[in-house]
């Protein structure tokens, strides 16, 4: 069955496929993490961000993945829960702990990770343990590429992916590269285009872009040599430059919003789900805008699920003078 790019996203059931963890962010900007003075706890990990971005906006949303049998792991479910997001597809492991990342703020609100996965729950998740009956009811199904280091992870992955395509899902993929996490370069390299033709939305940063293709360049052509034949929509975000997007049969940008960053942590799990909630293939330039301007909200509080904006602070943001 093949996916296609429609209005109807926003009705259906958009499953988010990953990690879900703690962030300890510095509650001082621009140290390190042995200067920082102290944290603020704040719940994340990618996939997880754009399933609650998609409850914030008015989406259905569940995300699948696998929590430590702990204090952190029981919070985040019930931050899944109060956030409107159904948690049937979430697993606990009672031998492994709620994975953990400390993420320093430079002073210009970009991101460095120190993580604790030693291993963490996430990635034990076993295919046995899928809910394969949620995956098969997915609209949209969202994942990224730290859960492909490791198996038995990675296998989980691959299966999911594909009872997600079997039922006729949108398949979205946002590597989403975390370099600290494999165990080189070149590993996460391959693992990261081993699944790069599945995809049918891959939405990329223009420091992921510039990884993949080995390319000092962020144009047209340096994302152009990422197109694969199945691909419905490519698009490269730029920070404070917004995002490029590519189709079969358009290609265009949208212009970023101003505000004052202070984290950027979840800006582009915001900007992916406000596109997977509001995906229309007839009105794409106005989708992108709208999610331009999750991104943009996301970035002006610390945390990345604390700072997803639901729809009326959206509206605002594009209402007002930019």
């Amino acid at each position: 069955m093949a996916a296609k790019i429609n209005s109807d996203s926003s009705n259906g059931l958009i499953i988010s496929f990953g990690e879900m963890l703690i962030d300890f962010v510095p509650t001082v900007s621009g140290v390190s993490l042995a200067e920082a003075p102290g944290f603020i706890k704040a719940p994340g990990g990618a996939p997880a961000n754009v399933a609650i971005a998609v409850a914030r906006l008015g989406g259905k949303a569940a995300f699948v993945g696998k929590l430590g049998d702990d204090e952190f792991g029981h919070m985040l479910a019930g931050i899944l829960k109060e956030n409107g997001v159904s948690a049937e597809g979430v697993n606990f492991d009672k031998g492994a702990r709620t994975a953990l990342a400390f993420v320093t703020l430079r002073a210009d609100g970009e991101r460095e990770f120190m993580f604790y996965r030693n291993p963490s729950a996430d990635m034990l998740l076993t295919p046995q343990e899928l809910n394969l009956q949620l995956i098969k009811s997915a609209k949209v199904f969202h994942y990224g590429s730290i859960s492909l280091i490791v198996e038995p992870c990675r296998s989980a992955h691959l299966k999911a992916m594909e009872v997600a395509k079997d039922a006729g899902a949108l398949l979205s993929y946002d590597p989403n590269l975390r370099l600290p996490l494999w165990p080189s370069a070149e590993e996460a390299r391959k693992q990261i285009m081993s699944i790069w033709d599945k995809a049918d939305v891959i939405k990329v940063s223009d420091e992921e872009l510039q990884f993949i293709t080995q390319n000092d360049k962020i144009d047209d052509e340096a994302a152009m040599s990422l197109w694969h034949n199945n691909l419905k929509l490519l698009l490269v975000t730029l920070e404070e430059k917004g995002c490029r997007y590519y189709t079969k049969k358009f290609r265009g940008a949208v212009d970023a919003y101003n505000v004052k960053a202070v984290d950027t942590t979840g800006a582009g799990d915001s900007f992916v789900g406000a596109l997977l909630h509001k995906i229309d293939e007839a009105r794409l330039k106005e989708v992108l805008k709208y999610a331009c301007a999750c991104g943009a909200i996301t970035t002006t509080q610390k945390g990345a699920i604390p700072a997803l904006p639901n729809h009326s602070q959206v509206l605002t943001l594009l209402n007002g003078p930019n």
